[in-house]
């Protein structure tokens, strides 16, 4: 590959463009006099910084819930078989198919959704809905059976009832969902995506082996691995961070342990009890379970990535953190006591949030979380106490998408609301910062050359969401060129 002049780049916070040279994938020089021949593209002005990350998605998930019946708009069960019945009336099932959605999100719906609710409108139809959060699904009478399950007193599913079922649910052939995941990566990279941490549920180091012999290059790819599929990662003697394919494009990531459920779900598992419930939510791993199995991958070089939610869960994940001398991250971290955000730093434990999160939950979070809302997505706090940051989606929780989350973030707003709990806002260095995988803003010469060129300067942009990304490129390549 021939050297790369990326002439007149505008650095994040730099007064007057540079020249940058990329050779042999890594950045080798900015601003310096360039000897020899290169091939030049002027970027007349326009931004370049580090290409982003997404560090939690759920690849295969988001690839599907692309494909799916979106019923996120829905703000009733009733709204949501409306949704329902209009995809079915405009396009009839195949035999032998069930209808599969995506998005509800019902802790605010005036009506509860019902298998006898779904079979009323749409009969022996197979129907299955999963809900915005992943953590629980709707299934008509006809969609349990498609499902494998039966009877069920009400068809909603939550947690340990449905999430060995996505299996069944998701059941795509390997060259279909190959091919919709290299879509998927192709978006994410005209939004200048450079990298994820792909935490799906499933044995991860077999299907990105497979996709990277058939040639799938779009994004750097951290896969991590659940306590199910441990052994083979353990056997091979990968740690975080091995390469998983020549060229080091797929590594391995950490293990991902799932401990609590969700707000949506309302089975986040909290010290103070939902309202008007003795139900403090659900601990789906406990400390004698958990601590045990990370001090084992820690002692194999492998980090840990703990989903923890409710307040609850994360003192006893921080807890575990302490007790195994893990090191890693702490997925989510909703809500928090004053004391765990700073034992977030004491023990050095990563927050990896999902601002976006915050703006699609505040409502739900005034209603079940109320009176503690000041400590929840508490990215200010957590930021103002010295913890590292790391932004992420959680797609398809949120759409695979840094600049959503990057805005998230920044203003605490969406839709043309008011800002929710300012206070915990952070601000644009800090949240692009938390988006580039611990790169300089500014550009170091020896960096990968995994970089984004941007058609507007962040830091004057009136709108972050819809940020023009213009190139994307890794180790020197280009994954995405519009310009």
């Amino acid at each position: 590959m021939p050297d790369l002049l990326l002439a007149n780049a505008r650095l994040i916070g730099a007064p007057e463009p540079v020249d940058v040279l990329v050779r042999d994938g890594v950045i080798a020089g900015v601003g310096e006099p360039i000897a020899g021949p290169v091939e030049r593209v002027d970027l007349d002005g326009r931004t370049l910084m580090p290409g982003l990350w997404d560090q939690h998605v759920h690849l295969d998930q988001w690839a599907l819930a692309r494909q799916r019946v979106d019923v996120s708009a829905a703000d009733s069960a009733a709204a949501a078989i409306r949704l329902v019945l209009d995809r079915l009336d405009r396009a009839p099932l195949t035999p032998g198919t069930a209808l599969i959605g995506y998005g509800f999100r019902d802790g605010l719906w005036p009506d509860t959704p019902t298998a006898a609710l779904l079979d009323a409108a749409v009969g022996p139809t197979p129907v299955i809905l999963v809900s915005g959060d992943l953590h629980c699904a709707w299934f008509s009478t006809a969609g349990l059976r498609y499902a494998g399950v039966g009877d069920h007193p009400a068809g909603l599913l939550r947690e340990a009832e449905w999430l060995p079922l996505t299996s069944v649910v998701d059941r795509v052939d390997a060259a279909t969902m190959d091919h919709w995941v290299t879509e998927a990566a192709a978006d994410a990279a005209a939004r200048g995506v450079v990298g994820v941490l792909d935490l799906e549920i499933a044995d991860n180091v077999l299907p990105w082996r497979r996709r990277a012999a058939a040639g799938f290059d779009l994004l750097r790819v951290r896969a991590g691995v659940w306590e199910a599929h441990l052994d083979r990662v353990l056997d091979e003697g990968l740690r975080t961070g091995d390469p998983l394919v020549p060229g080091g494009l797929i590594t391995q990531g950490p293990l991902k342990v799932v401990t609590d459920g969700s707000l949506n779900t309302r089975t986040a598992f909290c010290h103070d009890p939902y309202p008007g419930t003795a139900s403090h939510g659900i601990l789906s791993v406990p400390p004698e379970h958990l601590v045990p199995l990370m001090h084992r991958v820690t002692a194999h070089g492998l980090t840990c990535a703990i989903h923890a939610i409710g307040d609850h869960a994360n003192t006893l994940a921080l807890d575990a953190f302490a007790e195994s001398g893990a090191r890693g991250t702490i997925e989510h971290a909703q809500l928090l006591t004053d004391r765990d955000v700073a034992r977030f730093a004491e023990l050095g434990v990563v927050a990896s949030v999902q601002p976006e999160h915050a703006m699609d939950d505040r409502d739900v979070a005034d209603r079940h979380w109320a009176g503690r809302t000041g400590r929840a997505f508490a990215l200010g706090s957590l930021h103002a106490a010295g913890v590292r940051l790391v932004l992420g989606s959680d797609a398809p929780v949120a759409p695979l998408d840094p600049w959503i989350a990057v805005d998230a973030a920044v203003r605490r707003s969406r839709d043309g609301r008011a800002p929710w709990h300012p206070e915990q806002r952070i601000d644009l260095l800090t949240a692009l910062a938390a988006s580039v995988d611990g790169q300089r803003l500014g550009l170091a010469v020896g960096a990968p050359a995994d970089l984004a060129v941007l058609d507007a300067d962040p830091l004057t942009a009136s709108d972050l969401r819809r940020l023009p990304v213009v190139g994307t490129l890794i180790a020197g390549r280009w994954t995405h060129r519009a310009l």
